[in-house]
C-alpha cells in the first residue's frame, strides 16, 4: 500500500484582492503558506494553524478552494480560501518574507504548481483538482 503526505494551505485574501505570501526558508519559493496536516487536526484548522505559525496572521476558512497532488512526491494538498481575522505579518522560521501579492503578481512571482491554487482562490467557482510535477501542472 503506498503512502501519501497530506498538507493544507490557506490563500487569504484582503478586501482590495491583494493575497497573502510567504517566500519559503527552505527554497526560496513565493506560496501560500502551508504545511503539513497533523494527525489530530482537521483540515481548516491546519490551514489556520499554518498561516498564523508562518505569517502572524490568525484566518477563519471560508470554502475549500482545490485539491492538488504532487505526482512526483506523492503530497496531496488541500487549499482554503481564507479571511484575516486578527494579527501582525511578521516572519518565522519557514519564512523569510511575507507579503500581500496581486493577480499579476501571483502568476509572474509564483511557480505554475503553486500560482494556480492562489488563482482558484480567487476565483469564484467550485473547488478544482489538479495534479502537477512540482512545478507545472499535469493534464
Amino acid at each position: 500500500m503506498s503512502l501519501h503526505s497530506v498538507s493544507v494551505a490557506g490563500v487569504v485574501v484582503r478586501e482590495d484582492g491583494r493575497v497573502l505570501v510567504i517566500k519559503r526558508a527552505d527554497n526560496g519559493a513565493w506560496e501560500a503558506p502551508g504545511g503539513v496536516l497533523e494527525l489530530d487536526e482537521r483540515p481548516e484548522d491546519g490551514a489556520c494553524r499554518e498561516v498564523l505559525e508562518e505569517t502572524g496572521i490568525k484566518v477563519e476558512t471560508e470554502r475549500l478552494t482545490g485539491v492538488y497532488k504532487n505526482m512526483k512526491r506523492g503530497v496531496v494538498a488541500l487549499v482554503f480560501r481564507c479571511r484575516r481575522v486578527g494579527g501582525e505579518a511578521h516572519t518565522s522560521d519557514e519564512s523569510v518574507d511575507v507579503r500581500w501579492f496581486t493577480r499579476d503578481e501571483v502568476e509572474s512571482h509564483m511557480v505554475e504548481a503553486y500560482a494556480v491554487r492562489v488563482l482558484d482562490a480567487l476565483d469564484a467557482g467550485e473547488p478544482q483538482v489538479r495534479a502537477h510535477d512540482g512545478r507545472r501542472l499535469l493534464n
